[in-house]
């Protein structure tokens, strides 16, 4: 323990003695190791050989010194304690006269009893203020987190691949089921309220980009690294319902679910399912990797999307290439078709997405956009007549299909945005971000919600992916990542609007 106290001891010697006797009152310590009260002629070796013990006697006499300084320093700040105390009371007194004025006073105390009073009346409104931001600001989060669980409710958690899932798909035909694209080579189906894989595609030889499914039949499109697009048929028989989940238990906020590993996911895997090994029609005329795939309107043709820089329109009775849509500068990223009419649109590495326009079979005209300043990842069709654009540049774009010169709305975040999808009926974006967020906005640009996240909830990698489903009076979000699952989430879309 470090000695401070000799000096001050020292120095308040002159102001010590008139008050020993009251001081010796109030002290909790007796002072057995002071000089000043030891009887002459005895020694501390004396004192300490005379009582009952078990400790060494250096040790012993090395606390005593230790307690010995622990005295004088509450000896020294009980005796300036004091000393404060009675210049409070006579300048208390010499202010009762007429308020704030001092009547014969020194007159430099008082201008320094001002200049405290001040500053001190300045720190407190400042430890105020900062109390009532700081305490608005953890309300404020703790208002957010709480309406946004309100909002979004965890569906199912569907587990079953053995690497990351690019790409997913709700099917528009019945029985209605939840398809996904792996790395690790397959597609399954899944059961939407059990969360049960019931059919698993293992045709290709590469990952699974992109899965689609037709408007009418029970057929599935897969575009993979293994340079093909796949057609296949499927035939699956939904399972029971069962209980929904206990959404209500408490999620460990303060846990960063980043600490798991990169493959830990809660639950199992699939049990054995059927598994579908051969395609109804292979497309081969790329390449270079199909990153994506997409029906057209009446499912008679689909387009693809590839690194070698081209997107491929085909016919799906006999599998030939119908048209390559070629003109971008750098490998494609995504392919969409617009519900309703011949329109496709492809984004581009290049920070280009280009609209395809086939409504007339005698002129295939093709319109560039060039309205970000990274990759584009991915642009969709929405219901009405607009596009919207997400960007590794952090931001996402509304266009208007009349008028496309500027885009009506930007929206900028604070990651890279990866394949958005805009519900059906009340167009609502749901943005799929890097930094494993997923959050929810109007065509207008306005935030609406976020989906929540902990380490018992959410995506522990980027998420790749979003994709709707408004069937059955209900609206639900499903979302995939590379942390080799896929989630639904119940969205409380009256809710969500109110909010706004």
């Amino acid at each position: 323990m470090p000695v401070e106290g000799g000096s001050s001891s020292g120095s308040a010697s002159a102001v010590r003695h008139p008050k020993q006797k009251r001081k010796a009152h109030s002290l909790s310590i007796r002072r057995t190791n002071s000089t000043e009260e030891r009887t002459p002629g005895i020694t501390r070796g004396d004192m300490l050989e005379g009582q009952d013990s078990k400790l060494p006697l250096a040790l012993r006499s090395n606390l005593l010194d230790l307690f010995g300084q622990i005295e004088r320093e509450f000896e020294n700040l009980y005796i300036e304690n004091l000393e404060l105390r009675r210049e409070i009371d006579s300048l208390n007194e010499r202010l009762t006269g007429d308020g704030q004025t001092i009547e014969g006073g020194d007159p430099t105390k008082g201008a320094l009893k001002t200049k405290a009073s001040h500053s001190t009346s300045q720190l407190s409104q400042k430890l105020k203020t900062t109390y009532k931001a700081s305490t608005s600001k953890i309300v404020s989060s703790f208002k957010a987190t709480t309406g946004s669980r309100a909002l979004c409710q965890l569906l199912k958690e569907y587990v079953g691949h053995r690497d990351g899932i690019w790409d997913l798909s709700v099917t528009r035909t019945q029985p209605v089921v939840l398809g996904t694209a792996s790395a690790d080579h397959s597609a399954l189906l899944w059961s939407i309220e059990t969360g049960k894989c019931l059919l698993r595609y293992a045709g290709h030889a590469g990952s699974v980009n992109s899965i689609k499914f037709h408007p009418t039949e029970q057929m599935a499109l897969t575009a993979s690294g293994d340079q093909t697009a796949h057609i296949w048929r499927y035939m699956v028989q939904l399972p029971a319902p069962q209980p929904p989940p206990d959404v209500s238990a408490p999620c460990d906020e303060d846990q960063d679910s980043s600490d798991r590993e990169e493959g830990e996911v809660d639950g199992e895997g699939p049990c054995e399912v059927p598994t579908v090994r051969v395609a109804t029609a292979t497309l081969k005329s790329h390449q270079g990797v199909v990153i994506a795939a997409d029906w057209l309107v009446g499912g008679r043709q689909v387009v693809t999307a590839s690194w070698d820089r081209a997107a491929n329109l085909y016919e799906v009775e006999t599998s030939e290439l119908v048209h390559a849509l070629t003109g971008h500068d750098q490998e494609l990223t995504h392919c969409c078709t617009h519900p309703t009419q011949r329109l496709v649109v492809t984004s581009s590495r290049d920070t280009t997405f280009r609209l395809w326009d086939f409504r007339d079979p005698s002129i295939h005209s093709v319109n560039v956009f060039q309205g970000h300043t990274d990759t584009v990842t991915s642009a969709v069709f929405t219901v009405g007549d607009n596009v919207v654009s997400g960007s590794d540049d952090r931001t996402v774009k509304v266009w208007d299909l009349k008028n496309m010169r500027s885009p009506i709305a930007t929206i900028r975040t604070d990651s890279a945005v990866n394949r958005i999808s805009v519900s059906a009926n009340q167009r609502i974006i749901a943005l799929p971000h890097d930094n494993r967020q997923v959050r929810l906005f109007d065509m207008s640009g306005v935030r609406l919600a976020r989906l929540p996240r902990s380490n018992r909830m959410g995506h522990r990698r980027m998420v790749c992916c979003t994709a709707w489903n408004e069937e059955n009076q209900s609206c639900n979000l499903f979302t995939c990542g590379f942390d080799r699952q896929a989630i639904g989430w119940n969205i409380n879309i009256p809710a969500l609007l109110q909010e706004k």
